[in-house]
């Protein structure tokens, strides 16, 4: 049977007695799963007054606990082999749920509690680990160290009445926990929502796993973004059953087309003219701007590219002015229930000047894709002579779309 001795020293060892009284650890304690031993630091003080703490050197305000009286009482202690020392500052790494499962498997947890301004600072060489409960300041370690010890009891098998408790909760997946409730199913105009009177437990599993990501989502973005995280299976797609609580997308887009003489050169739905009469070639008019865009937009859904809506061997799409594919797939996004957040596109040409021309270009495409024209950023670049863009051979754009759910 799993026995974690926990060996506390502490200024206010009384502070520990609200242990006895709280159900799952006093429970824990009768159980024998786990044995609470507090060192009265005062206990280990020097002189006739017990004295635990001094001055600062250097000055400054407060007192600052002496390494002497907390080096006895560690020694003092018999250790396991098995075991690991916590010292409790707000200097300390903030405690994770997977700290607590990690610190299961230790025999032997001793906890340091500072106090007043805090210790000495060579009495970190006694600690394995410097922890804290938040980016707060307390009066002392003692709060942090019973939430450690409630933390870690509470996994303990036998510990709690239903283990199958533990699976759901907050944190244990890097999700927030599902909200709950019991009776009555109706109070005060708030109703328990159907699907769990329904007795469908598939459906209301399917309905928790929702409420866990659409609450983290809501509340705690920043879980998402923790090594954790990343770690689940689940972060690396987009799962049927979550699909519809993306509320963003992003799509990325490129196009590049020739430059041929005998063609014109149509940029963002704007004639342009080259120095040497050059324009672009291909099926439609060759827009790299608006084709990148359209690229960008069915990316961002996972739609394919424009080549499976408007393919070069229909002759319908010979010559298309490319402002108007681009209103058929902007069309497409709305009717799959997004709306476009904002653009932002490169050009990439050695010639000719775009910047007179970027205005109307942003006016064209917001028009016909229904976007106010300040969420539209075009801008142009050379490629320094390098490349099929550097040698005039062509030119290409490059787009990026943010989708939001509507």
């Amino acid at each position: 049977m799993k026995n974690i001795s926990f060996d506390i020293i502490s200024l206010s060892p009384k502070a520990f007695k609200c242990l006895n009284d709280m159900g799952v650890i006093s429970r824990a304690i009768k159980k024998q799963l786990i044995s609470i031993n507090v060192f009265n630091l005062r206990e280990f003080g020097e002189g006739t007054y017990k004295q635990v703490d001094d001055v600062p050197y250097g000055g400054g305000s407060g007192m600052v606990l002496k390494p002497e009286p907390i080096y006895r009482a560690y020694e003092s202690i018999k250790k396991s082999k098995n075991s690991i020392t916590l010292l409790m500052t707000p200097q300390g790494k903030v405690i994770k749920q997977k700290d607590f499962v990690r610190w299961l498997s230790y025999e032997q947890i001793i906890l340091i509690c500072g106090q007043y301004e805090g210790f000495d600072e060579r009495v970190r060489q006694l600690s394995d680990e410097e922890v804290s409960v938040g980016d707060y300041i307390l009066t002392g370690g003692e709060i942090p160290a019973i939430s450690i010890i409630n933390g870690i009891t509470r996994l303990i098998p036998g510990t709690l009445g239903d283990p199958a408790s533990l699976n759901d909760e907050s944190h244990n997946s890097s999700y927030l926990e599902y909200p709950h409730y019991t009776r009555p199913p109706s109070f005060k105009g708030m109703n328990v929502p159907s699907i769990l009177l329904s007795g469908n437990h598939k459906e209301i599993k399917i309905w928790r796993d929702n409420q866990m990501l659409s609450r983290t989502f809501a509340r705690r973005k920043d879980l998402i973004s923790i090594q954790d995280f990343k770690n689940l299976p689940g972060s690396k797609r987009i799962s049927k059953d979550n699909n519809k609580f993306m509320s963003f997308r992003i799509g990325n887009g490129y196009d590049i087309h020739r430059l041929k003489e005998g063609r014109d050169l149509i940029i963002g739905g704007v004639k342009l003219n080259h120095p040497n009469n050059l324009g672009l070639d291909g099926h439609s008019d060759a827009d790299v701007l608006t084709h990148s865009i359209m690229d960008a937009l069915l990316g961002a859904l996972s739609l394919g590219d424009i080549g499976k809506y408007f393919p070069p061997t229909d002759e319908k799409w010979k010559g298309a002015d490319s402002l108007f594919l681009l209103s058929k797939v902007a069309q497409l996004i709305k009717d799959r229930g997004w709306f476009i957040n904002n653009i932002d596109s490169v050009i990439v040409a050695e010639r000719p000047k775009f910047l007179p021309h970027i205005n109307l270009m942003k006016e064209n495409i917001a028009k016909v894709i229904s976007l106010e024209k300040d969420l539209i950023g075009i801008k142009a670049t050379t490629n320094e002579t390098l490349g099929p863009e550097g040698r005039e051979e062509g030119i290409s754009c490059h787009s990026v779309v943010l989708l939001e759910k509507k």
